[in-house]
């Protein structure tokens, strides 16, 4: 996927990895209701996915189904590979130091990311 998605795009994504396919009322029936959105901004937020070939369509009778190009797994490692590049010069070092340095990580979260360093070393 070359283009990026919005937030709201997102969360019409979401909606598409949870379930798939979907019709556009399905979709804006699982979207969270607090963001309000109408079936209309629904459908846009679709076509906007559509261009950039985030998603595909095929039809159903007078209806279309909607379901992802992009694997969810694939879309958060280029999301992470971006922030990463973008704020830490490519290394993940400097993000868990950031974090750390601003107690953002709590005891659960260091044994965790211990676990994971004593798995990869193995």
């Amino acid at each position: 996927m070359a283009e990026r998605i919005s937030d709201a795009e997102h969360a019409v994504m979401e909606v598409l990895w949870d379930e798939a396919p979907l019709t556009a009322q399905d979709v804006a029936e699982r979207v969270d209701p607090a963001r309000g959105w109408s079936a209309n901004t629904v459908k846009t937020l679709l076509g906007r996915l559509l261009a950039k070939a985030a998603i595909t369509h095929q039809e159903d009778g007078r209806r279309y189904l909607y379901r992802p190009l992009v694997a969810r797994d694939d879309y958060v490692s280029g999301e992470s590979k971006r922030l990463i590049d973008r704020l830490f010069g490519g290394k993940l070092t400097p993000l868990v130091a950031h974090l750390a340095e601003r107690d953002e990580l709590t005891a659960q979260d260091i044994a965790e990311i211990e676990a994971l360093l004593k798995d990869l070393k193995q």
